[in-house]
């Protein structure tokens, strides 16, 4: 129809929805039961397991029309939502400029897809943008040779084939007021080690990253804008592993991967895995559960717990969520045939084998015996009701679960630095690790031996170590450039409160006011949205214009050059401290990070009305609406609109 090409509002004004039938509210048991069945695919399902991959098909001369027409449209669609923005007010109440554009840069670009091939997208995204990156940190790439190490269950012929030729790399991240306290642990070891003493031990936390990207794009230098605040906020080291992407790489190759980077802390570096945290965004969410429970049905030892920021683990895509809040987010919604459907690319040939498999869509499997589990969602994004649905089963299961809920945020809000939630998001994590895990766990974390300490130090501070500045420039590199660079630089020890404020220092660039006029100069400075007499000088109080490039640098991905992957084909290619509580009343203001923090329970999961759904999801849905959410479900609201009660 021709409403369809209209921008909003314009769309929302003639556009007239098809009427559905009432949802059937039946219990979350029987909704649960739609994914008790590993191989059977709910009514609800997007994606046919009879799919097959489409090949890209080449770009034909008479096709170049169709890039000034696609630039065309698109332009037209983000001054519409601009022009809106200024006049009727965002599309959700409160964003700013940042995430009206990106939203409408985001918006149905996968109808263009045919436009672009895997190789284009992956160039596009190792460009550099001017948005800056989190506060300074060290960075040491490291490659490491895959070894046989014979695995056990799905894995076991995969790993038959390793002969120690295969390489996988990946980067520690650590940020710097850690790597300064842990140049001073290891100054008194090598002290120890002249005097044939023995080095001391410690409880140092290692995180274990594995990055999204809808497992065919992205890569660990890539996703700093996530593994770096994951350092700086947990005090804790983080391996980011770069695992093998589809469509060279084909279901279990990823997993594989990324058992293969679990046993390399445990048993080469000789890590204790209860001082092991795993973390993952979207797809390396999904993998994150799928390695938990590969370690547990194959008697591995677990980590003492995961952090799970907006986790992909449904591949059917059964919930409505994909429908409702398609307009909103940022995940493009790929058509089934569509020749960059992340799902067939994943997949494969295999797609009717795997579609279900709880190691590729973790939803279908049993939660039973994992570690705690923080889960962070966006109630704006396409994956918000299987991420309900996955927090409830899990708690039915026993698993330890805080699930938490940002209004009005997108798929991995916690990637725009420029937002509060984001901040609040990584608080939330730091409280996760520091007091939540220590509280459930008696023996987390261990001590680390001297000898494992002095590995570590090796690996980490070495030759190839450079400090990546806030704005994604490498300052230095090598040990002595970076242990010049960071001579004098010295932090005091600070409290959490302390270590909020100085995290918002570094993102003032980035605040945001509560104002949604794009007409005005906005005065952005973080300091003045918690204190409402603090004024800004106007000359340096950045403009909307300014926010609008920065915010564009940040849709084409600002990183390094990734490194080039190994796709070798093997079968495998085929503020405030936040206190935790289980049961939270009313709402705790926090301004200065402008969120309310509530307990309330998350909006009711349902399955797609457009078309049908597995049936495991369909039950789970049931069994929610009858039954009531398992779990407790803490909601955080910006607020900038909402008054405590």
């Amino acid at each position: 129809m021709i409403t369809e090409s209209l921008p909003w509002p314009l769309y929302s004004l003639f556009h007239v929805e098809e009427s559905a039938p009432p949802a059937r509210k039946k219990s979350l048991s029987t909704l649960l039961r739609q994914y008790e069945t590993p191989g059977v695919s709910p009514p609800s399902s997007r994606i046919n397991p009879a799919l097959k991959r489409q090949e890209t098909q080449p770009i034909r001369i008479w096709d170049f029309w169709k890039y000034p027409a696609m630039v065309a449209y698109k332009t037209t669609e983000i001054a519409g939502d601009l022009l809106s923005h200024s006049i009727w007010g965002p599309r959700k109440k409160s964003w700013g400029i940042e995430m009206t554009l990106i939203s409408s840069l985001m918006r149905d670009v996968g109808r263009h897809s045919a436009l672009v091939d895997i190789t284009t997208i992956r160039m596009l995204m190792s460009i550099g943008g001017l948005v800056p990156l989190p506060s300074d940190a060290l960075v040491t790439p490291v490659t490491f040779r895959v070894r046989k190490r014979n695995l056990r269950g799905i894995l076991s012929e995969f790993d038959s084939l390793e002969d120690g030729s295969r390489e996988l790399s990946g980067e520690w991240v650590v940020g710097k007021k850690l790597w300064q306290k842990l140049q001073a642990e290891w100054k008194v070891g090598r002290k120890a080690n002249a005097k044939g003493n023995d080095r001391p031990q410690s409880k140092e936390r290692v995180v274990l990253y594995l990055h999204g990207g809808a497992y065919y794009l992205s890569s660990a230098a890539a996703q700093r804008l996530l593994s770096i605040p994951l350092s700086k906020y947990t005090e804790a080291r983080v391996f980011a592993l770069d695992y093998r992407l589809a469509p060279e790489t084909n279901f279990p190759g990823p997993l594989h991967d990324a058992v293969t980077g679990y046993l390399r802390l445990t048993e080469d570096l000789r890590i204790p895995p209860e001082n092991i945290i795993l973390a993952g965004d979207s797809a390396g969410g999904g993998l994150c559960l799928a390695l938990m429970m590969y370690l547990r049905d194959n008697s591995y030892p677990l980590p003492s717990g995961a952090i799970l920021m907006s986790p992909w683990v449904d591949l059917t895509m059964s919930c409505d969520s994909w429908d409702i809040n398609a307009p909103f987010d940022v995940v493009p919604v790929p058509a089934p045939d569509d020749h960059l459907n992340p799902v067939g690319l994943y997949l494969g040939e295999d797609i009717d084998k795997y579609l279900t498999h709880p190691y590729a869509s973790p939803l279908f499997g049993d939660f039973k015996g994992l570690p705690p589990l923080l889960i962070q969602a966006g109630d704006a994004e396409v994956l918000r009701d299987e991420i309900t649905l996955l927090a409830h089963k899990a708690t039915l299961a026993g698993v330890e679960v805080q699930h938490e809920l940002y209004e009005d945020q997108v798929h991995v809000f916690q990637a725009f630095p420029f937002l509060d939630a984001a901040r609040r998001a990584f608080i939330s994590s730091r409280n996760f690790v520091r007091h939540v895990l220590p509280r459930l766990q008696s023996r987390s974390p261990q001590l680390i031996d001297g000898s494992a300490q002095e590995e570590l130090e090796q690996e980490i501070d070495s030759e190839n170590v450079r400090v990546v500045r806030g704005d994604g420039v490498e300052t230095a590199s090598g040990r002595q450039d970076v242990s010049e660079k960071m001579k004098g630089d010295r932090h005091p020890e600070q409290t959490d409160e302390e270590e909020d404020r100085s995290s918002q220092e570094e993102y003032s660039s980035w605040g945001r006011s509560p104002s949604n006029s794009i007409l005005n100069p906005i005065k952005m400075s973080l300091t003045a949205e918690m204190d409402p007499n603090t004024t800004q000088n106007a000359e340096t109080a950045p403009s909307n214009l300014r926010r609008i490039r920065s915010t564009v640098s940040l849709v084409s991905s600002p990183e390094l050059q990734p490194p080039a992957r190994n796709h070798r084909r093997t079968p495998s290619g085929q503020t405030l401290r936040p206190s935790y509580t289980r049961r939270l009343s009313g709402h705790v203001v926090m301004p200065s990070l402008n969120m309310l923090k509530c307990a309330t329970p998350a909006p009711s999961p349902s399955i797609r009305r457009k078309v049908t759904s597995h049936p495991d999801i369909t039950s789970l849905v049931e069994h929610w609406t009858s039954s009531g959410p398992a779990n407790q479900t803490t909601m955080y609201k910006p607020h900038t609109y909402t008054k405590a009660s």
